[in-house]
């Protein structure tokens, strides 16, 4: 669709992990937390009420194993994972690994996305980009392979 952004953004951005319906990269940045990922669903679709049958049957295989990943990698004590829909009218879900150190807690923590963007909070770049190429890097070696797929 020529008017959501998000459906463009599938032709614009690099994924650090794509098959036939997830494409999962970077959050735009500024990140608020390093490792901040989206799941984006490759069909233009609202929510899990409209999945397919096919997006339906994969999307909770696909978030346990791209949180796992991200997990493992991060080092973090947790996932958290929000979708909302209100946005952009087309199915994405945000994976926020909250560390040690992070300043904020629960619904709190997504404020660092907005804090990010308008400058009062500040993640070091170069750290942002190693756990992007250490997720990218893990996702390569243990892919999602969706359901019945070796």
């Amino acid at each position: 669709m020529d008017d959501c952004a998000l459906c463009r953004s599938l032709h614009t951005e690099t994924p650090i992990f794509e098959d036939e319906l997830w494409h999962v990269r970077p959050i735009e940045a500024p990140a608020g937390v390093a490792g901040w990922m989206i799941v984006v669903a490759k069909r233009h679709v609202a929510g899990p009420a409209h999945f397919d049958d096919a997006e339906a049957a994969s999307f909770g295989l696909a978030l346990r194993h791209f949180s796992q990943v991200l997990l493992e990698t991060t080092g973090a004590l947790r996932i958290y994972t929000a979708a909302l829909g209100e946005a952009v009218p087309h199915f994405h879900c945000h994976l926020v690994p909250r560390y040690e150190d992070t300043p904020k807690k629960g619904w709190g923590l997504f404020d660092l996305q907005r804090a990010a963007k308008e400058g009062e909070v500040t993640v070091d770049p170069q750290r942002i980009r190693a756990v992007n190429a250490a997720y990218g890097e893990a996702l390569l070696a243990n892919p999602f392979r969706g359901p019945g797929r070796r």
